[in-house]
């Protein structure tokens, strides 16, 4: 059995999420496991993901094309290596899960995507109708490939390291080109790693970030969004936590001015504890709730604020 790992990183360090997606790949007994790093001056990486406990050998993939790849020349430099594997899986996001589509496709194969466990080799549970149903699938695929949800998997830990095998890559592809490349100003957020999460409702209007920055920052979490407020351009796309955004499974998720529609629930009710502010008593964020707060946000979130700077003095 070789199971083939595409590694997740940023360039300079192996994301935690390929740590824990190689938890995920131990559910086969005595499989040999494989781990592939795709970018350009990654070596670094290669090194880390060698470290791995249970990682038998990395193949590494350094091109100038693949510092930011296209979809079209991952899933090219990812055939190269995965025609052997009997499952080829990565960390879910948008990317891979694009990545991992395209390659199945090519190989007439179907893919399993966003998996929360692996009760048994082949047999796969994932959510479906939007969150609300657990569904459980076995595949009699000669190939398995599949994403899994790296917040439902331990993180591997380290051992000696294993062989690296560079590999070239494949020519970038002439069908597609990057046109450009937009920097922002700040990091971009890591929703699906966070602990803390504190989103934001469209009800925030112009105060989106003055409101919800401060109550982050005495929390470290993140700051999420929902679709409403991304659309009303109160925040940036990769803040959006829902079906069509980020699903994440923070141990904390606070919901400041959010409705709780079923797009946004499904991103984000399976949180350890959802603590929720909301004037309207009816919003249905309220029913997934572990705690919930009906009042005016720009006078509990001070006030919450207050109470932390209190505690925070009492301990010191």
């Amino acid at each position: 059995m070789n199971i083939l790992l595409l590694a997740e990183h940023d360039g300079q360090i192996l994301e935690s999420t390929t740590c824990c997606a190689l938890t995920a790949a131990r559910a086969w007994p005595e499989a040999r496991i494989e781990v592939l790093v795709c970018g350009h001056e990654v070596g670094p990486v290669a090194e880390q993901a060698a470290r791995l406990a249970g990682v038998a050998q990395v193949w590494l993939a350094d091109a100038p094309h693949l510092a930011q790849p296209l979809l079209e020349d991952l899933s090219a430099t990812l055939a190269l290596v995965a025609a052997s594997a009997d499952v080829v899986l990565a960390p879910h996001n948008r990317f891979f899960a694009s990545a991992l589509a395209r390659y199945a496709a090519q190989c007439d194969l179907g893919m399993v995507q966003d998996v929360l466990a692996i009760p048994a080799p082949a047999t796969y549970l994932r959510l479906r109708h939007a969150g609300a149903a657990l569904e459980t699938v076995r595949s009699s695929a000669t190939q398995h490939i599949l994403t899994v949800r790296a917040s439902r998997f331990a993180p591997a830990g380290y051992g000696p390291p294993q062989p690296i095998q560079p590999i070239a890559a494949p020519p970038p592809t002439t069908r597609a080109r990057r046109l450009r490349t937009t920097a922002v100003a700040t990091r971009a957020p890591r929703l699906q790693d966070a602990r803390v999460i504190v989103s934001g409702g469209r009800g925030l209007g112009p105060q989106f970030f003055p409101v919800l920055e401060p109550l982050a920052a005495a929390l470290g979490a993140e700051i999420g969004a929902t679709r409403g407020a991304v659309d009303s351009r109160l925040a940036p796309r990769n803040r959006q936590v829902g079906q069509t955004g980020t699903r994440v499974e923070p141990a904390l998720y606070l919901a400041i001015g959010v409705a709780g529609a079923i797009q946004h629930q499904v991103g984000m009710r399976n949180s350890k504890t959802i603590v929720a502010i909301n004037k309207d008593p009816q919003a249905p964020i309220f029913d997934i709730t572990d705690y919930g707060l009906v009042a005016d946000l720009f006078e509990a979130v001070p006030q919450l604020l207050e109470a932390l700077a209190r505690d925070t003095t009492a301990q010191a």
